[in-house]
């Protein structure tokens, strides 16, 4: 991989479109490996800022495993269509139902897997209408609002927004130098450049909207805890969007398998992708999907 291009997919998976009730969306969609029985299928759904090219690393593993993964982009972001003025688009409500839809699309339950902004549109997706999954794993997303120094920072980027273009507000981005969550290339799947171009790909309205939830997400966890679902709380060993003790509490009180990545920071399938595809998996596994 060059250090300007995009995290490559298995070969022969390019992203496609996915066709819903909702509209289409952007997907990387990889099946199971060749010659290797069919276990499952999983939905991702990636944080704020990101794209389903931050599920790459894993892919080949999980479908080595007998699982296809189906990571998205959401509405908005990066390849997949949204307005760019319209906030009411981006409620949470609303991307939780996109949610629903891709999996109905998918046409068999599915293991849910959302990253930090992604694992709070999973919540609530969970919470609307449980029946289309099998599991939800919550990797990197905590119980409610973020921590005050990302909070700061996500203000900060909102703001920007407010009176910038997307490409003044990258070079203010890298000016900042924020860590991944706010979209800075320090870490991540891709090169520099194909990070600014995901960046300028994703609607302003969008990263208003849900910048905004991320810094006032109420604490659903006793909702969450209600539905009857398995639950799997993944994380790296530090993590400063939600501190680990947090998520560590989130998974008592869920009742979840947890799955701490050593190495690992806030996106443990960048960071350390062989444990972490092996946690889900083993996850899965555990839970005789099929």
């Amino acid at each position: 991989m060059t250090s300007d291009s995009a995290p490559a997919p298995p070969s022969g998976t390019p992203a496609r479109r996915l066709r819903t009730s909702r509209g289409e969306f952007a997907v990387v969609d990889v099946p199971p490996a060749d010659g290797v029985a069919a276990r499952g299928t999983a939905l991702l759904l990636p944080g704020y800022t990101g794209s389903k090219e931050d599920f790459a690393p894993v892919h080949t593993l999980l479908a080595a495993r007998g699982y296809r993964t189906v990571a998205v982009d959401g509405r908005g972001q990066y390849e997949s269509d949204g307005p760019a003025d319209d906030e009411s688009a981006y409620a949470q409500a609303e991307l939780a139902r996109d949610v629903l839809a891709q999996a109905e699309a998918l046409g068999t339950p599915v293991h849910l897997v959302g990253h930090s902004l992604g694992g709070q549109i999973a919540r609530a997706a969970v919470i609307l209408d449980h029946s289309p999954f099998r599991s939800l794993t919550l990797v990197s997303s905590g119980p409610a609002r973020i921590s005050v120094s990302q909070e700061q920072r996500v203000k900060l980027l909102r703001d920007a927004l407010a009176v910038m273009s997307m490409a003044e507000c990258w070079e203010a981005i890298l000016a900042m130098g924020p860590p991944e969550e706010v979209g800075g290339p320090a870490r991540g799947a891709g090169g520099q450049e194909w990070l600014r171009s995901r960046w300028l790909g994703t609607r302003p309205a969008q990263l208003l909207a849900t910048g905004r939830q991320l810094c006032e997400e109420p604490d659903r966890v006793a909702e969450l805890a209600a539905v009857p679902l398995p639950f799997h709380v993944l994380s790296g060993e530090r993590d400063d969007t939600w501190p680990v003790p947090d998520l560590d509490g989130m998974a008592r009180r869920l009742r979840a398998h947890r799955t701490v990545v050593e190495g690992a920071e806030h996106s443990p399938a960048v960071d350390r992708p062989a444990p972490t595809a092996d946690a889900l998996a083993g996850f899965w596994d555990a839970r005789r999907s099929g």
